[in-house]
Order: C-alpha cells, then structure tokens, then sequence
C-alpha cells in the first residue's frame, strides 16, 4: 500500500535518515520563526490602519499550527518516548 501526503513521509521511516530528518526540522523552525514575524507585522500594520486583514491572520495562524504540529512529528520520531 501506497502512504501518500506528508505524514506518510514520516510515518513510514523508509530512507529518511536522522540527518535528512534534523535537515527538514531546522528547515521547519526556521518557518516557523518567520511566521511569528509575519503575524507580528499583520498586527502592527492593523493598528496602524484601524483594522486588521483577519482573513490572513487566520490563515497565518493555521500555517504556523501545522508546521508546528510537524514538528512535534519529527521531535517524536528522533526523540522516542522512553518509558521507565
């Protein structure tokens, strides 16, 4: 069976070293970061202007949930949990 979409890169492990996989999450943060200039800037510009595009905000916001959520992913595949 075929995994198709972006958790299927993870999940399945198959050919993705640790390094490709620090690689993809520095990649990630680093988006991450960015989005939190973005949102930022959105919100000052709003005040400057009286009003804030919320349509972009939302979308923003979601953005940066999802490459959070990825991130997580890829913190759990090289950091295991250890049960003691």
């Amino acid at each position: 069976m075929r995994q198709s979409g972006r958790e299927g890169r993870l999940s399945g492990k198959v050919g993705v070293n640790e390094q490709e996989l620090r690689k993809r999450l520095a990649l990630l943060r680093s988006e991450h970061r960015d989005l939190d200039v973005a949102i930022a800037a959105l919100t000052h510009a709003g005040e400057q202007r009286g009003f804030t595009d919320q349509l972009q905000m939302a979308r923003l916001k979601k953005r940066k949930l999802v490459l959070k959520d990825r991130i997580a992913a890829i913190e759990d595949v090289l950091l295991p949990d250890i049960i003691a």
